[in-house]
């Protein structure tokens, strides 16, 4: 019953940062929503982090990705999808991001850790196709680090 609990508040919590982080980072294309945001490491609970096994530093930041299918009148409907990241700095430096897939009961997403440096702003490119389509959307997000 507490692992359950646990994996819940997980997904929650997963699922509130990707809406809290801006309300504007999702890209939609093709009949698909690509929702994207990128966070420090250090705001995720030694529970959460020990669960994925994400690595709680200043010095790390943490992509999340979900794409999901536009179905109306609803929310939509999470897909599995072939996901491509990597970030880039003010200075042109190229940093690939590895992705896991994690799934969640009805939850599909895709993270990744990166190391990041106080008041560096990067710039993240996606490349994203859903299974069972031919088309691959990119989508890009821009996010400032500050360490304390």
């Amino acid at each position: 019953m507490y692992a359950q609990t646990i994996r819940l508040m997980t997904i929650m919590l997963l699922l509130l940062l990707t809406a809290n982080a801006s309300a504007e980072n999702s890209t939609s294309f093709d009949g698909f929503t690509i929702h994207h945001n990128a966070i420090p490491t250090a705001i995720l609970t030694p529970a959460i982090a020990s669960n994925y096994q994400i690595t709680r530093s200043k010095y790390r930041g943490l992509l999340n990705v979900s794409v999901i299918r536009d179905v109306a009148g609803t929310t939509g409907q999470a897909v599995s999808a072939k996901v491509t990241a990597y970030a880039i700095n003010l200075i042109g430096r190229r940093h690939a991001i590895s992705l896991k897939e994690i799934r969640e009961g009805q939850a599909i997403y895709y993270i990744g850790d990166f190391p990041i440096v106080d008041g560096e702003t990067l710039t993240f490119m996606l490349e994203v196709t859903p299974e069972g389509s031919n088309r691959t959307g990119k989508a890009s997000l821009k996010q400032a680090f500050y360490i304390d």
